[in-house]
């Protein structure tokens, strides 16, 4: 006699104890479902059919959502059904015999090199901001960092003595990332001016703040 919300809310508890998802990931998936429990309006989550499901994908397909997207849905979908299979709260996956759309393997663009020069030219480096925002992509641009691994990254990490950023990545993994001369000279700044001044001496151990004092989100 779960609400909607409270199964969306013990699934995604479940995938984050069983399987120690990343909360971007966990946050995708009650994305998904949630944005599907608004379709079905009156109809509980725990009790939409096969017709439910496919009218959702075919909607979404008409809207022009891309395959790719339509497909993680599918996933999100596939996988809570399970679940409340597992938990028995239902009997039958209403997912069984859809399936997923075809997605064509398109190679990635890329940036030109004069596409780069005007995007590390964009922020105007003379305020506070657009030199944070200017040390933040010189570092992306210099090591390659995740955007996540780019916002979370605590002060403690880098060392611009030796020039290098210190990264733990998937599986606890930890590396040593060199940031190049430009990049370092770029950070180095942003700490003793626009960081100081973003802070106001209110203490944040992240290395890119906004002017709340506060580190910053991957969107």
């Amino acid at each position: 006699n779960m609400s909607s919300n409270q199964l969306i809310d013990s699934f995604i508890d479940a995938l984050w104890l069983e399987n120690g998802l990343s909360k971007n990931t966990l946050s995708a998936y009650a994305s998904d479902l949630r944005l599907f429990n608004k379709s079905l309006a009156a109809t509980p989550l725990a009790e939409a059919s096969n017709t439910d499901i496919s009218t959702f994908l075919n909607l979404r397909y008409q809207q022009g959502i891309s395959a790719r997207s339509t497909a993680r849905i599918l996933s999100s979908l596939r996988r809570f059904y399970t679940y409340l299979i597992r938990e028995k709260h239902i009997s039958t996956d209403p997912t069984a015999l859809i399936d997923l759309p075809r997605i064509s393997r398109s190679l990635p663009d890329s940036l030109s090199e004069h596409d780069i020069e005007q995007l590390l030219a964009a922020p105007e480096s003379s305020s506070i901001l657009g030199e944070r925002d200017k040390a933040m992509l010189e570092m992306l641009y210099a090591t390659g960092l995740r955007v996540s691994e780019l916002v979370t990254l605590n002060t403690d990490q880098i060392n611009l003595h030796r020039g290098v950023i210190r990264i733990t990545g998937k599986g606890n993994k930890e590396r040593l990332v060199p940031l190049g001369e430009h990049a370092q000279d770029c950070i180095e700044q942003y700490i003793k001016h626009s960081r100081v001044a973003l802070l106001s001496e209110r203490p944040c151990s992240t290395l890119f703040v906004t002017n709340r004092a506060a580190g910053m989100t991957r969107q």
